[in-house]
């Protein structure tokens, strides 16, 4: 997959490592090509895919924020109460001077191990990590004005690529990669990630991952399929950003949300479905056919337990230290070195 370096920006006024502007006209177009060629090499395969990374525009993330709130929508609740339990153990513990987070988004549960390690004493640097231009700038400014003694160094990355090196980050350092976010990576990508995650790591360095666990059916199904129908205009909002970024013609009323656990792969997958006959164009990409009932699949969310975790730190090269889970077994953290 060609993906998004993290010494480039996708757009004016995007910030870089040091706080700085990109405003290059030639970037813009790099990304849009980018594009294409991903999204042209998912709809060629037998199960059309779009890379999930296109659900979140700032529309997407407006969306998704929308959903953390939904009664059915359990995991970021979840997270953050366990967070709020164990980020202290997890502040006296690590006492890192440097905070990196892989896909920060609005960073709104880092603030819990924010608060954390200032009650410590110990942080210097926060540095979050996202391919959303919006979600990092307005993350950033507040948290410049609430965290004034924390440096807050946003980086503008897709971190399915090549992640950034950390030379002038003062060490020890912790990484976080919350939100389940890794349950979107088919198993050997994930693996991927977390090699490359290891090899940044330092002897004294650690690694933090939310996962979310297994658990009813029913239940995690409900959480995708919102009674309010916000997942549902989320999941079809991919389409309106191809045809915004791509030129595409996706009519986005013949395509319907659906959600599903797979129990074969312990994961909830995310499909929209052809409900007719239909050929939609991407310029520079081609023609595709779609047959009635005939899906795309948008994204995957594996679904964990300590053992299955552990076989993918193994695989990496990482060493579990901590399996903090809550009390009813929805979520857990699990901390990690070399």
């Amino acid at each position: 997959m060609t993906t998004m370096p993290f010494a480039t920006c996708s757009a004016p006024g995007y910030l870089l490592a040091g706080g700085e502007e990109c405003c290059s006209g030639e970037v813009v177009e790099g990304r849009v090509e980018r594009m294409r060629v991903e999204v042209a090499e998912g709809l060629a395969q037998a199960q059309k895919v779009l890379p999930t990374k296109y659900l979140y525009d700032a529309r997407g993330s407006q969306l998704f924020e929308d959903i953390t709130r939904l009664p059915e929508y359990y995991p970021t609740r979840a997270e953050r109460a366990l967070l709020e339990v164990r980020a202290p153990e997890l502040a006296r513990l690590c006492q890192p001077r440097s905070l990196l987070e892989l896909g920060s988004g609005g960073s709104a549960k880092t603030r819990v191990i924010l608060d954390a390690l200032c009650e410590v004493g110990c942080i210097e640097v926060y540095q979050p990590l996202d391919v959303s231009v919006s979600a990092l700038a307005e993350a950033a400014a507040r948290l410049r004005t609430e965290y004034p003694g924390v440096e807050i160094r946003p980086l503008v990355a897709d971190f399915t690529g090549e992640l950034p090196p950390n030379d002038e980050l003062p060490a020890p350092r912790l990484y976080a990669f919350l939100g389940s976010t890794i349950g979107n990576l088919e198993p050997d990508a994930a693996v991927d990630l977390l090699r490359r995650i290891r090899e940044l790591l330092g002897p004294e360095d650690r690694f933090l991952l939310g996962v979310d666990l297994k658990k009813d059916l029913a239940r995690l199904e409900r959480a995708y399929n919102d009674a309010a129908g916000v997942t549902a205009e989320f999941n079809l909002n991919i389409l309106a950003v191809m045809n915004r970024e791509l030129g595409a013609n996706f009519d986005l009323s013949a395509f319907r949300h659906r959600a599903f656990y797979n129990t074969a792969e312990d994961r909830i997958e995310m499909h929209l479905v052809s409900s007719t006959e239909q050929q939609v164009e991407i310029p520079g990409a081609g023609f595709y056919d779609f047959r009635p009932g005939e899906t795309i699949r948008t994204e995957i969310s594996c679904k964990y337990d300590r053992a299955r975790v552990e076989s993918l730190f193994a695989e990496a090269g990482l060493e579990l230290e901590r399996w903090w889970p809550d009390e009813v077994g929805d979520f857990a953290l699990a901390l990690a070195r070399r």
